[in-house]
Order: C-alpha cells, then structure tokens, then sequence
C-alpha cells in the first residue's frame, strides 16, 4: 500500500523543468503571453453561458455574490498555485504538484479529475461556441435544424413542435479545428489567444459600458431567490427549473451558484499547465496567475450586474426565452435599437470562445504530456512532433474524445462536471503546499503563498475548505457521475498505471539525464 503513496523525487522534476532540446516542450511565453492565456480561458463560456445557468439555477441576481465566493476560493488556490509554479515550473499543473507531495495513487486522482476539467470544459464551451453560432445565423435568416446543433438528450417545443436533437455538429466542427492548430505550435496558438482575448474584453466591456443604462432596478428585487418561488415551466407547461432545494434559493443559493460559475475561474489553472513552456517562469507564473484572476473576477461582478439588471433572472431559466446565448437575448429583447450589438457582440464570443477550447484543449495534452512521461498513460501522449515539438499524438486523441462530448453530451453536464474536476484539483493542490512546506522546508520559492507555514496554513486550509463546499454544492446528479468517472480512473490505475509506473518500477531519470546543453 505504501508503494501507491510514494512520490517522485523534487531532484528529477526540476532537472524535468530545466530540460531543453530533443524531448523538453519549446520556451516560448513571457508574463504578457501567459497572462492572456489565462484570461483567454477566464472569459468564455463561463461569462457567456454559465453566468445565465447561475442565474437561473440557484442565484438570481445574487450571481455577484457567487462570483465573489468563487472568487475567494480561487484566491486562496491561486496562491498555492503560484507557489507551485514558481518553484516547480512544469507541464502538469495540479497532477505534477500532487506527485511531489502525497504520491502516485493521489497523482493520478487528481490527473483523472483534470481531464474532465480541461477536455469536458473544452466540450462545453464548444457547446456553448455552437449556440452563438445559432443566433449568428438567425439574425441573417439562416436557421440551423435542432437536431444539427444539440445533443440526442436535449430537446424543446419550438413552434408547437417537439423537435429533439441528434448531434451538435458546429461544436465538432470548431474542436477539430483547433486540435489542428495546436498541433502546428504553441507561439502561434499564443498569438491567437491574444488576439481573441483583446476582442473578448472589448465586447465585455461595451456590454456593462451600454447595459448599464438599461437596468432595471425592479429586477434587482428580490436580490436572491425566493424560498417559495414558482418553478418555470417551458411552452409545454413541463416544469424546466424548480428552485426548492437547499442551493437553489437564499443564501444556499449563493453556494449553490458559486460552484455553478466556479468552470469560469479556471483560466489560471492552465497557465500553470504552460510553466515549462515559459520564458521566465519563476518570475512570470504568479504575475500571470494572480494577475489574469484579479482582471477577470472584477469584470464578471460587473457583468453579472448588468445583465440580470437588464433582463429579470427568471427569463434565462425558459428555453424559449433566454436560455441559450443569453447575452445575445438580452439585448434583442430588453435594449431597443442595439440590436447591431447583439450581432456584434455574438460575432465576437465565437471567436472568444474559440480562445477558450484552445487554452482547454492545450492543458488537457500537457497533462497527458506529463502522465505518459511517468508511465501512467501510453508513451504515445509524450510524443513530440518532429517538426513543431508539440504533443500533437495527445491532441489528436483530445481531437476525438472531446468531440464526442461535444457532439453527444448536454452542456449544462459537461460544465458542471468541469466545475467538480476544477475544484477537486483546487482542494489536492491547497493541501499539497502545505505538506510541501512541512517536506521541503529549506526548498528555494521564488514566490510563497502567505499565511502558510506549516504550523499555521492559513491560505491553503481555506483554498481546501472552501473549494470543498463548492463541491457539496454542485447538483446531486453531477455529483453521482462524477463518482462514477473517478471509479473508473481507479479501475484504470490498476489495471495499466501501477503497471506501467517508472516510479513504481524504479526507474528514475536523474535530472543530468534529462538536461541537455542549449546549444546542442
């Protein structure tokens, strides 16, 4: 039993870290890079779509407390991230800090839940990417067949007609896309990503900047969901949304709608999945990290103001109302005479939302990157590519199985299970810096998380318990398929990864090993 708990040495993952040439991932980001990369996956789907579902599920216009909420939970984890980062700059994120601290078992817990925040969350904004698209076309009289654009478990009465889904073909359309365009480099994915995210703050801020002379104070009351609230019912009178339970109403609410937007703060996450791919990362990672946190959090508080001030809460809740692109919905119907910015605004969350799938997309192949160095996952995900030096055999797998969530899962699940993976990985990595500290305690850190020592860890104790009851928050139902896919990463664990383990079968690389000169 011990075997499953023992950690690979901090001596190789910094010899790992400082790797270069033939097999190490190309140094091509600076603070500036990672710092958009980390908003370009911050803003997205979890603005544009789950701020709505929020609304509508559990918080009302309460949404901008559950972002403060959140918000503090990612605080206390980004600290102990940007600790991490800093001090062991490499590919792997949460997974890599979990092999250091408490283990291999706990490794690959957390490598498993990674995969569905980064390859569901991928899924799920392509979802989200696939409802714009929609109302892009719509306004151009084009209208795309229900059944083309949503899942086989989805379905809704559009004109008196119950029209059911069968596959959601732009969200495939756009991860095959940019599963390729990762494959060509990660500089020039970078250079999209910031392109994007220039268009993606523009079109936020136009919205708070012009909504904000359409709020109606009425909708603002009451702030929070009534206890006895009416569940919403869609055009067939079938109850769509009830709010009786203890995380749909009140205060609960609060929580309840905190673990709903928590898919929205993992931006910073997958900048630590680019540590080994940075130019400065002992400099740059907390800049980016915290930097790209404290930017977003204000923008979604705002945001959150504006739109439940310009539309009433219970609107985004009815699927023939404002359901789906609730941005888009909510100037067409409630702000007369910017229905240019509806179209404006739409056009633009596609392309901030391709930013997004692409930042996900990457994380995922550089965790696969990191387990198949270790032996936990085929050897085939540490591949390169001759050329690019891209993990491009890992996205191309991430090209197939994300786009079959893309194409075939609802989004509200795959984004509920994001927000579970996230947080388990927040909970494994606040504990991990603590036990760091009590492991390595003469361990140079470029950048110390406060209030963390070993006799009094503040910061990581809250990042833990927080993150924890974001997690009870979530639906019972996400709750009981996530059970389900951990089960099954154990089951995969032993009957492949404790087989395959270098660290299980002794091999260790010692890092003057893995270096190799700059110059060849």
């Amino acid at each position: 039993m011990s075997r499953l708990f023992a950690t690979k040495p901090l001596a190789v993952l910094l010899g790992e870290a400082n790797a270069s040439g033939h097999g190490a991932l190309k140094r091509t980001l600076g603070a500036a890079n990672l710092t958009a990369l980390g908003v370009g996956a911050i803003i997205g789907s979890g603005l544009f779509i789950r701020t709505a579902n929020a609304v509508s599920q559990a918080s009302g216009p309460g949404v901008t407390l559950a972002f403060v909420l959140a918000a503090l939970g990612c605080v206390f984890a980004g600290l102990c991230y940007a600790e991490f980062a800093a001090m062991i700059p490499i590919a792997g994120s949460a997974y890599t800090y979990a092999y250091t601290t408490m283990g291999e078992f706990v490794a690959w817990v957390i490598g498993w839940a990674l995969i569905m925040e980064y390859a569901l969350g991928a899924a799920t904004v392509s979802i989200g990417w696939s409802e714009y698209l929609n109302k892009l076309l719509e306004a151009f009289g084009v209208h795309m067949p229900y059944a083309w654009c949503h899942s086989p478990l989805e379905s809704a009465v559009l004109g008196g007609v119950t029209q059911h889904g069968f596959i959601n073909l732009p969200a495939v359309l756009v991860v095959i896309a940019l599963s390729l365009l990762l494959v060509k480099g990660t500089q020039e994915s970078a250079v999209f990503n910031s392109v994007m995210v220039v268009v993606k703050v523009a079109v936020v801020l136009l919205f708070i900047g012009v909504g904000w002379q359409f709020i109606n104070p009425a909708n603002h009351t009451p702030y929070l969901i009534p206890e006895n609230a009416a569940p919403v019912r869609n055009a067939a009178g079938a109850v769509v949304r009830e709010y009786s339970a203890w995380n749909k109403h009140g205060i609960g609410g609060i929580l309840g709608g905190a673990a709903i937007v928590f898919f929205a703060f993992i931006g910073f996450d997958a900048v630590s999945t680019a540590a080994q791919e940075a130019k400065n990362p002992k400099r740059d990672m907390p800049i980016s990290i915290l930097g790209s946190l404290a930017i977003c959090t204000v923008l979604y508080v705002l945001f959150g103001h504006v739109l439940t001030g310009v539309a009433n809460w219970r609107e985004f809740a009815d699927p023939s109302l404002g359901a789906e692109a609730s941005v888009a919905y909510a100037i067409r119907a409630h702000m007369p005479g910017y229905g240019w910015l509806a179209t404006a605004v739409t056009l633009a969350i596609l392309l901030g939302f391709s930013s997004v799938v692409l930042v996900m997309l990457m994380g995922q192949s550089r965790v696969f990157f990191s387990m198949a160095k270790d032996g936990l996952m085929p050897q085939a995900f540490a591949e390169l590519h001759p050329r690019y030096r891209t993990p491009y055999k890992s996205n191309l797998v991430l090209m197939g199985f994300v786009g079959v969530f893309a194409a075939f899962v609802p989004g509200s699940l795959a984004g509920d299970l994001t927000s579970f993976g996230t947080l388990l990985a927040f909970v494994l990595v606040s504990i991990g810096v603590w036990l760091m500290r009590r492991s390595h305690p003469g361990q140079p850190r470029p950048f110390r998380a406060p209030l963390s020592s070993p006799r009094f860890p503040l910061v990581p104790a809250l990042g833990a318990v927080l993150c924890t009851l974001l997690i009870v928050a979530l639906d019972a139902f996400t709750l009981q398929v996530a059970v389900v896919w951990m089960l099954l990463g154990f089951a995969v664990y032993f009957l492949y990864g404790r087989k395959n383990s270098k660290l299980q079968q002794g091999i260790v690389v010692m890092p003057e090993e893995l270096a190799e000169p700059a110059n060849g």
